[in-house]
């Protein structure tokens, strides 16, 4: 469980740069490929990474349908190695990619924990 806290804490804190905070977060050294993605897109992608992160932890909490656990991390990973790619083919990016394999890694460990080792 503290892993898919940790996840769900980063998807809530990328998931608000994304979205809501796309004016703010589009200004920083770096983030300029947010301006490049377009805030629409954003705002889906932002979206995408918040239910992430309540699919990660209520579930579990409410022990309703737990096994959207799992599955949500499935999609997070896959989401994850996605922007990795996404930054691997833009100039000055690369950078980027450590927090993405990061949180890919911490998914893949959540659905093969959900999964396989302990399963709701």
């Amino acid at each position: 469980m503290p892993r898919q806290i940790l996840l769900a804490l980063a998807l809530l804190t990328v998931g608000y740069g994304h979205s809501v905070g796309f004016d703010q977060w589009v200004l920083r050294p770096g983030m300029g490929w947010l301006a490049a993605v377009g805030k629409p897109r954003m705002r889906v992608i932002g979206g995408l990474e918040t239910l992430g992160a309540v699919g990660l932890v209520l579930p579990g909490l409410l022990g309703i349908v737990p096994v959207l656990t799992p599955i949500d991390a499935t999609f997070v990973f896959i989401l994850m190695i996605l922007a990795a790619v996404f930054h691997a083919r833009r100039v000055g990016e690369r950078r980027n990619i450590v927090l993405n394999i990061f949180l890919a890694t911490l998914a893949g460990l959540i659905a093969w924990g959900r999964f396989v080792i302990a399963p709701f």
